[in-house]
């Protein structure tokens, strides 16, 4: 073979060195390809009968885990709710024990104040110091005194040990405090023991 019939065939285009004017074409061809996406073909498969079943049973354990762990979940949520909730009250449970306990000494402390009957005694004014210390440590802990005397009777707070006859006071209304009744944080720790008029 000789050179010639090796060698491609040179058109007026390419002689020139020029390579030849095809890309642009393309380019041009291109966006019209982008405007229409070409559909894809959805593979289909066919199953067996065994085939089938599998997947319905795989399907089914699937539900059942499922169903499983979302009652799991529930179940775990309520118990952590639960032992909060318990967390706190045993705390509160713990602190009404614990202000029931000092609350003897109140009244012993209370008592000795109004015993002694020098008002200028050393004696009573540091029972006095201690007294009112001690009630402003009930205070922030969050006990608080009710108020008993000259208010109406209420079961849910008084405890009625004695009935008097008087016409001064009202009906039900309490006419002395024997022992003063406390709330922690608005519930009752202490209930008041008192005298009631009729």
């Amino acid at each position: 073979m000789s050179e010639e019939s090796k060698r491609p065939e040179e058109t007026p285009e390419t002689q020139g060195g020029e390579a030849p004017e095809t890309e642009p074409k393309a380019e041009a061809e291109a966006p019209k390809d982008e405007k229409k996406p070409k559909k894809k073909k959805e593979k289909t498969y066919t199953l067996t009968r065994e085939q089938m079943e599998k997947a319905e049973l795989a399907a089914k354990q699937l539900a059942s885990v499922t169903d499983q762990f979302t009652r799991l979940t529930a179940e775990y949520d309520n118990y952590r709710k639960r032992t909060a909730k318990e967390k706190e009250t045993i705390y509160q449970d713990a602190k009404v024990d614990t202000v029931k306990a000092f609350l003897a000494v109140y009244d012993n402390l209370e008592r000795a104040v109004a015993t002694d009957a020098d008002p200028d005694s050393p004696h009573r004014k540091g029972l006095e110091l201690i007294f009112s210390q001690f009630k402003e440590i009930l205070k922030k802990l969050g006990v608080e005194e009710m108020e008993a005397l000259g208010q109406p009777f209420d079961p849910q707070r008084h405890n009625a040990v004695m009935h008097i006859e008087s016409e001064d006071l009202g009906e039900n209304v309490v006419s002395q405090v024997f022992q003063a009744g406390f709330t922690l944080d608005g519930k009752v720790v202490r209930f008041a023991i008192v005298q009631v008029a009729n």
